[in-house]
């Protein structure tokens, strides 16, 4: 059995793993999923929010287990685990982009979110104090196009502001730290915000050696759980044979 720690993306937080984690357990696997540091309920200002201080915040909730985890990101989450993996790369079996940002070192997620490829930019309100927002309506047409309604409108509800500057940091990333750590891509083939093309894009300059298809849009853990859950075992199945 393995340990996932689960890694929301931008302006979701823990919530937006509640119908997996349960699955996860059912099937004998241990499931860490932690609100990032000012995301969701978590009290932390986001003006004080970093990619260092989620990387470490993450980190040390890895140091704290027996066993290497999987360590799952999804979209913005996927620059979150990079940066993890760099701090503690011993420490982690896997590293699993869910529809993720999956970049190499130097590179920023705003620098390579496609332009016009990516369509969830129309949707987002900026703030005074370098947050942004999304609107109900980019909720639904570009993060959960396929999701039953009743889903989409909970996460409607659910997401909160997310910290702009995390978007435009460079990452920094070696091969002895990142570069080390086997890692897997769960596309999504039905992604309004990170387009098919551009995590294909991701594959491509970065290889993973193994790669799950979902038929879905870019949230699976509401949209297709159970299949998503098939795809995180199938992932940690690899490195435990």
């Amino acid at each position: 059995m393995s340990t996932f720690l689960l890694v929301s993306g931008a302006w979701h937080a823990a919530w937006c793993w509640e119908r997996i984690v349960p699955m996860l357990q059912e099937r004998g696997h241990k499931v860490i999923a932690p609100d990032l540091l000012g995301m969701g309920p978590e009290p932390t200002p986001l003006a004080h929010v970093t990619l260092a201080r989620w990387a470490d915040q993450v980190a040390d909730i890895i140091r704290s287990e027996a066993e290497p985890v999987v360590l799952v990101g999804h979209s913005r989450g996927g620059i979150v685990i990079s940066e993890t993996a760099e701090r503690v790369p011993e420490k982690i079996a896997r590293l699993v982009y869910l529809a993720a940002f999956m970049i190499p070192d130097g590179a920023t997620l705003l620098g390579s979110a496609g332009g016009r490829e990516s369509k969830s930019a129309g949707g987002l309100q900026v703030g005074p104090d370098n947050t942004t927002t999304v609107t109900a309506e980019n909720v639904a047409n570009t993060f959960y196009n396929t999701t039953p309604p009743e889903w989409v409108q909970r996460a409607s509800s659910l997401v909160s502001a997310e910290p702009i500057v995390v978007f435009t940091t460079p990452l920094k990333l070696s091969e002895a730290g990142f570069g080390r750590v086997p890692r897997g891509y769960i596309e999504c083939t039905e992604d309004r915000a990170v387009t098919p093309d551009l995590q294909r894009g991701f594959q491509a300059r970065l290889p993973c050696d193994v790669v799950v298809t979902l038929n879905t849009d870019h949230s699976p853990f509401y949209s297709a759980p159970e299949a998503l859950v098939e795809a995180l075992e199938q992932m940690a199945a690899v490195d435990a044979t």
